[in-house]
């Protein structure tokens, strides 16, 4: 990648191979068949409009974001499949999730109100086991929303739902409680009502289990090829689908005493050269990461030296042969070495599904099937 970027953007760049989206939802389709592709967060800073077409295509057969805006973009790319807005709603967000033909979570009578009086729609109940987000606690409560959907002629029941808090953990022992109490709810519901749609299963979970238990799975990390266990992608079959690279600007010998970065966190023990990345905390790479952070140049990883700017970014190249207009690549592999989101997350001390999501609108997404581009 050189500074002219040969049509490209040169200061950064988010590559996202579609073809990796597709096969990872096809293994999730392996193991619940009706897969619903959850594409909140711009599909986790992959793209959702693009990450809906490439998980369809994969066997998704349904999606979900967390906005009805989310919603709305989706529709006006002509997206047709079934959307669930899983998030909470004002009453204007309603009317736009509702006007975009999609389906709603409810846990309040005003909600049910709301859709009930803006001509009727597609209702999910949530029930909390134990996340402790939305949704009610109260099972009566729950059944008593159940019977008002099923009684109300404008209103369809779409299903029933909770989420798990743990499914990502080593100890499965509150997983199993979360289980248990939306089973023994499930059960009671379907002897009084008859078949009703459950769903509950997130991507640590569907993994976890290999199979999916209920009606429906809903994921989203693994779809991305983002490990929902944090640990390595590529061990669970999983294909990572975005690399975030930039490029070598300049090349800035570094005397012994001499220092580099705010703070001077980074002060040089010996005589080295450093590199200049033009990318920085603005456009999502985490100013925790320095110092311990690691960037790929021409097959080898190279140490963050200093504090990660705003802007920019600067790399102890030692003596290695290097040039401007070099491919950096901050995560992702350059020859047989390889920066993963996961390894990024735990510098910073966090997860890999916020390293995608923090990545900034200023980074342009490049999309390619297999290193064939798409883009024009």
């Amino acid at each position: 990648m050189t500074p002219a970027g040969g049509g490209r953007a040169a200061r950064a760049l988010a590559r996202v191979n579609l073809a990796a989206i597709e096969r990872n939802t096809a293994k999730l389709v392996r193991a619940s068949p009706r897969l619903c592709a959850v594409l909140k967060a711009d599909a986790y800073g992959h793209g959702a409009v693009e990450s809906a077409r490439a998980v369809l295509a994969g066997g998704a057969r349904v999606l979900a974001v967390a906005t009805s805006a989310e919603a709305a973009e989706l529709r006006a790319a002509g997206v047709a499949a079934p959307i669930i807005v899983l998030g909470a709603l004002t009453r204007r967000e309603l009317v736009e999730a509702l006007a975009a033909g999609a389906e709603v979570v409810a846990w309040t009578d005003a909600l049910l109100d709301w859709v009930r009086e803006e001509g009727g729609g597609r209702v999910h109940v949530k029930l909390d086991t134990g996340m402790g987000r939305l949704g009610t606690r109260d099972g009566a409560l729950a059944d008593r929303f159940v019977t008002r959907v099923l009684a109300t002629d404008s209103l369809e029941l779409a299903g029933v739902m909770t989420h798990f808090a743990t499914a990502d953990e080593p100890d499965m022992r509150f997983l199993e409680e979360q289980l248990a109490r939306f089973s023994s709810w499930l059960d009671a519901l379907r002897d009084q009502h008859g078949p009703i749609p459950a769903h509950a299963e997130n991507s640590a979970a569907l993994l976890g289990a290999g199979r999916a238990r209920f009606d429906m799975a809903r994921c989203g990390v693994a779809l991305y090829g983002l490990d929902p266990f944090g640990v390595d992608a590529r061990a669970r079959d999983l294909e990572p689908a975005l690399e975030l690279v930039s490029w070598v600007a300049a090349l800035k010998p570094c005397a012994a005493g001499e220092s580099a970065g705010y703070g001077r966190r980074f002060v040089a023990s010996k005589a080295t050269l450093l590199g200049i990345i033009p990318v920085g905390y603005a456009d999502g790479v985490r100013r925790v990461i320095s110092p311990g952070g690691e960037v790929a140049v021409r097959g080898r990883r190279r140490p963050l030296a200093g504090t990660i700017s705003m802007d920019s970014l600067a790399i102890d190249l030692g003596e290695d042969p290097v040039a401007i207009g070099d491919e950096a690549v901050l995560i992702g592999g350059a020859g047989e070495a390889r920066v993963s989101a996961e390894e990024v997350a735990r510098w910073a001390g966090t997860i890999n599904y916020e390293v995608t999501c923090a990545l900034s609108p200023r980074v342009p997404r490049h999309y390619h099937r297999d290193g064939e581009a798409l883009d024009a």
